[in-house]
């Protein structure tokens, strides 16, 4: 019974094709649904149901990534001048031999958080050379921050990037932490290389389309 329903409701493949294909496949799904309803005494999976209402433009995409699936620069013009803001984090592991060096700063590089913060800052101002896709922008105020934990040796790092633009500052606040991170590592691998750089991530941003966001813990 069901599929000679089928074969009335759908009397050729070609109908799927149509130039009224959206709402043809609509239509169709939902004489299908009913009948498939009358059949089974319940209604379609949730798969079959939704399948005639859904739409590209519910897909996330990567803005990156061109039509083509080639690599593109965004085009930020359309965009609204806003202060943008960003912090991101980041922690360099030294284990308890490097980390008292450090604290008595007696590393034979010399002073390593504060090489380090100038490091971040100067990693900051170059992100768009080291990552290809991001904006030349301009920034207002960059602060990187270094402080030693001894409850697990470590440095923990804190940059933040801020500036009026059509882009956010998300990567400069990031670069920073993970060139200043970088840094603290080639400043102390004389003394061991079981250093770790880990945990490089967002914190919180402002300004722009998306407005403000924290990451939740």
């Amino acid at each position: 019974m069901f599929l000679r329903r089928l074969a009335v409701i759908v009397p050729r493949s070609t109908r799927f094709f149509s130039s009224k294909d959206s709402l043809d496949l609509a239509s169709t799904v939902a004489e299908l649904n009913k009948e498939m309803e009358s059949v089974f005494g319940e209604p379609p999976p949730d798969g079959l149901a939704n399948s005639g209402n859904r739409s590209c433009e519910n897909t996330p995409g990567l803005t990156h990534v061109g039509s083509t699936g080639k690599a593109q620069m965004v085009d930020v013009s359309p965009k609204e001048t806003s202060s943008r803001t960003a912090i991101a984090s980041c922690k360099v592991v030294l284990g308890k031999k490097v980390f008292d060096l450090v604290l008595a700063n007696q590393m034979a590089k010399g002073d390593v958080l504060t090489v380090a913060k100038i490091a971040g800052i100067n990693g900051a101002k170059h992100t768009s050379t080291l990552i290809p896709l991001c904006h030349n922008i301009t920034l207002a105020h960059v602060r990187v921050d270094l402080r030693l934990d001894p409850e697990d040796f470590s440095v923990e790092i804190e940059g933040e990037a801020a500036s009026t633009g059509k882009t956010g500052v998300e990567m400069e606040a990031m670069t920073a932490v993970s060139i200043a991170g970088l840094t603290v590592y080639d400043m102390c691998k004389a003394a061991s290389k079981d250093i770790q750089v880990t945990d490089i991530r967002l914190e919180r941003k402002t300004g722009g389309k998306t407005g403000y966001w924290c990451r939740e813990e």
